[in-house]
């Protein structure tokens, strides 16, 4: 075997090596991936029941409803549809109504969302993007708009200090 075909062959056996290794990645980490979706994706039927997924939005006025043993029901929408929401387990302090919220879990087949985390803005000015860009689509976002508008408002960053 001379010694520019023992180099292929090397760089062969890597290149495979290399490819099974990203192949094995990969699918490992497709059990791990969590989609956003809003809650007109779930009344579209864009999300099968049993799927797990984040799903956001703000937190409808009215739909709070707290139970015995740290169960919370309430309802998520982003003012084009409305998906019920199921918690068991303590609500973030900020957590109320007409907030962002994002919870992650799974779709019931009878169209209920069982959530296992809740995470509330944790501010007057921060709204997670997922939840920006379902409201702007949905035409309720208002760009620079504060509390007193009517509308969340972006997240900014005051400038940075120099050092």
């Amino acid at each position: 075997m001379t010694r520019r075909r023992r180099r292929l062959v090397l760089i062969a056996v890597c290149g495979s090596v290399l490819a099974v290794a990203l192949g094995l990645v990969l699918s490992a980490m497709r059990d791990t991936i969590v989609f956003f979706r809003s809650p007109t994706d779930v009344a579209n039927h864009v999300v099968a029941p049993g799927t797990r997924f984040r799903l956001g939005g703000l937190v409808e006025a009215g739909s709070l409803q707290k139970g015995a043993d740290n169960r919370v029901d309430f309802a998520v929408t982003d003012t084009g549809s409305t998906v019920k929401v199921r918690y068991q387990g303590l609500l973030p302090d900020l957590f109320r109504e007409g907030q962002g919220v994002v919870t992650e879990g799974v779709l019931e087949p009878g169209g209920v969302f069982r959530a296992d985390t809740v995470l509330a803005k944790h501010d007057e000015t921060y709204m997670p993007r997922e939840v920006a860009d379902a409201l702007k689509a949905q035409g309720r976002w208002q760009e620079g708009a504060g509390k007193d508008a009517g509308g969340p408002r972006p997240a900014t960053l005051g400038p940075r200090s120099e050092r």
